[in-house]
């Protein structure tokens, strides 16, 4: 019986085995981006390139988009009735990277439009993102995409789940008033602060603090000045930079310098002294207590499912054996030791009669 057994026990492992091995040998390809149709647009399959490779986005701010948490892209060819557009899709590991990026390439002179969570235009080119991913949109200038038919593209796209999909809360501390056009900017690395020309240098603000950044460009009454809002995890290190920061000599001045908690606010540029503490006097710390910390979700695996459930087995088989063994050793010991005291006994004494009447 307990040969039987084990041999199935065997078997099972075995299975179990060969289908672990089948599954680590299957790799998991990355889920698609760009949807095959919509609103009438059909994608050309043979014009659609993916890919890892940042560089190959853009091969000049490709370091911007590792800073943003690039993840992979897709580009291809959309026709419909005779009309074609190109379409580049680039992914994050987060919504947070997605709207960092936007705000790295949107320009001031774009038309505002209402697709996606925000978009941009001009003649030629339709910019707008939607969760965590950012879209860019070419258009010849005999072809117009309704943005009817790009909202439907907007919809198409893969969405992430939970506090992935989570914006960053920094930028409601730019005051509306007066401020310039698309012109905010949401930055989390040093390459995206020197290529946007943020008046504060990387080594004031001082990224190995973990930092995050919002800029904006507001209208004065003598021209325009910068707002710059450094928001850093406690209100001690934020009082140590702003420190350091007006202690530097910084181009682009005069500076105006505020502190809220743990965001460090400056105005520099053509901007009265009365307008600049006017605009710092609006940036306020409120403590909110929001998760909109970026955790990867657990991805399905199957391969390391199967491998630890035939570890299970295997240690549930060995348990089994070694305590087996251990409890039929200690008998046969306690039999030699004591015979017919504990073990074999005879049988009148193994169970107990009453005589009752």
């Amino acid at each position: 019986m307990f040969s039987a057994s084990f041999s199935s026990i065997s078997r099972c492992l075995i299975v179990l085995a060969m289908m672990a091995g089948t599954a680590l040998g299957q790799a998991k390809p990355a889920a698609a981006i760009l949807p095959s149709s919509f609103s009438g647009w059909r994608l050309e399959a043979q014009t659609v390139k993916s890919g890892s490779d940042p560089a190959a986005v853009d091969p000049s701010d490709f370091p911007v988009l590792k800073e943003y948490g690039f993840a992979d892209s897709e580009t291809a060819t959309y026709r419909h009735n005779g009309r074609e557009i190109e379409i580049k899709a680039a992914r994050f590991n987060d919504a947070s990277g997605a709207f960092g990026a936007f705000t790295y390439y949107v320009q001031s002179q774009m038309r505002v439009e209402t697709i996606g969570d925000a978009g941009a235009s001009n003649n030629s080119r339709i910019l707008f993102y939607k969760g965590n991913i950012l879209v860019d949109v070419t258009l010849p200038q005999e072809t117009a995409a309704p943005a009817a038919e790009l909202h439907s593209l907007a919809e198409a796209l893969p969405r992430p789940k939970g506090n992935l999909a989570v914006l960053p809360t920094l930028t409601r501390n730019l005051p509306e008033q007066s401020r310039l056009r698309n012109t905010s900017r949401y930055i989390v690395g040093p390459e995206a602060l020197a290529r946007l020309a943020v008046p504060i240098p990387a080594q004031l603000v001082d990224f190995s603090k973990s930092p995050e950044i919002v800029m904006a460009k507001y209208r004065t009454s003598v021209g325009e000045s910068t707002l710059t809002i450094v928001g850093y995890p406690t209100p001690q290190i934020a009082r140590e930079r702003m420190t350091a920061m007006q202690s530097a000599s910084l181009g682009g001045g005069p500076f105006y310098f505020k502190r809220s908690g743990p965001f460090v606010a400056a105005v520099n540029g053509s901007i009265p002294a009365d307008e600049a503490q006017s605009l710092l006097a609006s940036v306020n710390y409120a403590a909110d207590v929001t998760w909109n910390q970026p955790t990867k979700i657990p991805q399905e695996d199957r391969a390391g499912f199967i491998v630890a459930l035939v570890l299970l087995c295997v240690i549930a088989v060995l348990a089994a054996l070694i305590f087996g063994f251990a409890f039929g050793g200690f008998r046969i010991l306690i039999s030699r030791l004591f015979p017919n005291k504990v073990f074999d006994r005879p049988e009148s004494v193994d169970f107990i009669r009453l005589n009752l009447k």
